[in-house]
């Protein structure tokens, strides 16, 4: 049996694989089927984007949706359920819908439509990806959408794309503490794993 990639509370029993349409029963066939879904949605979302495309909350869970929907029922909606990964513990989800309406109100609505140099991007990169990622608003995919979501702020901006992917051990410690980091609403540790992909 596969281990859980994440922790969930007591009061949820879970599968080792989460249930899906496609009834998918290895950890193989559903590492496939999530990678072509995320391939698709890269491949619509860039080619939909446009000097007017605003990243707000409705457009988070559209690129959620069109990731992950052939798969999981729960595709494009905040989790229902507590999670936690690797003992830090994400925000509740009975305050869930709240946290992503103040994410969107105080960083999502201030993204810029321009910025004035590469520092004034890459902070708002570390914004919104830190922030995001700290929230964990969804049961599966959190990562990559924020991975998606960094790399689409690029293109729009008309700046070459990050390489979030592959990180050494050294580089992925660093950003998982700067994700703990935005806890107190710092993102010196964020900025600075993004200005090290720049």
């Amino acid at each position: 049996m596969v281990k859980s990639k994440y922790s969930v509370s007591k009061e949820e029993s879970e599968n080792d694989i989460l249930p899906n349409k496609l009834k998918l029963t290895t950890l193989p066939e559903v590492e496939q089927a999530e990678l072509e879904g995320f391939l698709l949605a890269y491949k619509t979302l860039f080619d939909d984007l446009s000097p007017k495309t605003r990243f707000n909350l409705k457009y988070i869970m559209r690129m959620h949706k069109r990731a992950l929907g052939h798969l999981y029922s729960f595709a494009g909606k905040w989790r229902t359920v507590n999670i936690s990964k690797g003992g830090f513990m994400f925000p509740p989800a009975k305050f869930l819908s709240q946290s992503m309406k103040e994410f969107e109100k105080d960083i999502l609505n201030n993204i810029p439509d321009s910025y004035n140099s590469d520092n004034e991007l890459i902070v708002w990169i570390a914004r919104v990806h830190g922030e995001f990622l700290f929230i964990h608003p969804f049961r599966e995919g959190n990562g990559r959408t924020a991975r998606l979501l960094a790399n689409l702020m690029c293109a729009k901006a008309g700046h070459k794309l990050l390489d979030l992917e592959n990180f050494s051990k050294n580089k992925f410690e660093a950003y998982v503490e700067a994700v703990k980091s935005v806890a107190s609403r710092d993102y010196s540790k964020m900025e600075a794993v993004i200005r090290s992909l720049f």
